[in-house]
């Protein structure tokens, strides 16, 4: 009986070490292709919110990562150079106004204000209302492009509802106005605090 027992520990044991070998061997096997294919798509995103032609350096690792106590609205920048020289920043920013809670958006915008382009990374608005902020169900989201906000001009970054210049949605107000609101809030720290606080003192992400 002794011997039946310890027989019977010995290939449990044994199982569940070829199980971990196992489980380790296909995590180094699949890691760097996880990793590149993540990468791939970071990069991919970005080039949709900051065109090729303004920067030279490589954008997927110019990330830095903002003070949280004074920007909780905002997340991570990338930096985006040409010949040295700041031309643009990919800013992943968040809301907690959406309908349904928080909304995450990717921001490309140059030092001056002018908005290269959105991206809606993640949300949980209703379908078919609030997922038209989605570049993939609606040409909403292309609004903001080329748009140039100014200390003048501010009063206009609202949903016209509110009396700004930016379409809501029939039925759906909270979701385009939550979006609206974000990149206005980001806008505005780039046209103000960055040129004050340079963004390069910001510590790198990990």
């Amino acid at each position: 009986m002794l011997k039946t027992t310890f027989r019977s520990a010995v290939i449990l044991a044994f199982v569940a070490l070829l199980c971990t070998a196992l489980s380790i061997g296909v995590f180094l096997l699949t890691r760097d292709r996880i990793q590149n294919a993540a990468l791939n798509q970071q990069r991919q995103l970005l080039s949709q919110v900051i065109p090729a032609d303004y920067f030279d350096n490589a954008l997927i690792d110019a990330c830095v990562v903002p003070d949280q106590k004074r920007y909780p609205f905002l997340k991570t920048i990338y930096i985006a150079r040409k010949q040295g020289e700041i031309s643009a920043y990919a800013i992943k920013a968040i809301t907690n106004q959406g309908y349904s809670g928080r909304i995450e958006i990717l921001l490309g915008i140059r030092p001056d204000g002018k908005v290269l382009g959105v991206r809606v990374l993640n949300h949980k608005e209703t379908p078919g209302l609030g997922d038209k902020i989605e570049a993939e169900k609606s040409d909403w989201i292309y609004n903001f492009d080329q748009q140039l906000f100014s200390l003048e001009n501010q009063q206009q970054w609202a949903v016209k509802k509110d009396g700004g210049k930016f379409d809501q949605f029939a039925g759906a107000t909270i979701t385009p106005r939550a979006v609206v609101n974000a990149v206005k809030q980001a806008a505005l720290t780039v046209i103000t605090d960055f040129k004050q606080s340079p963004v390069t003192q910001f510590p790198a992400c990990d």
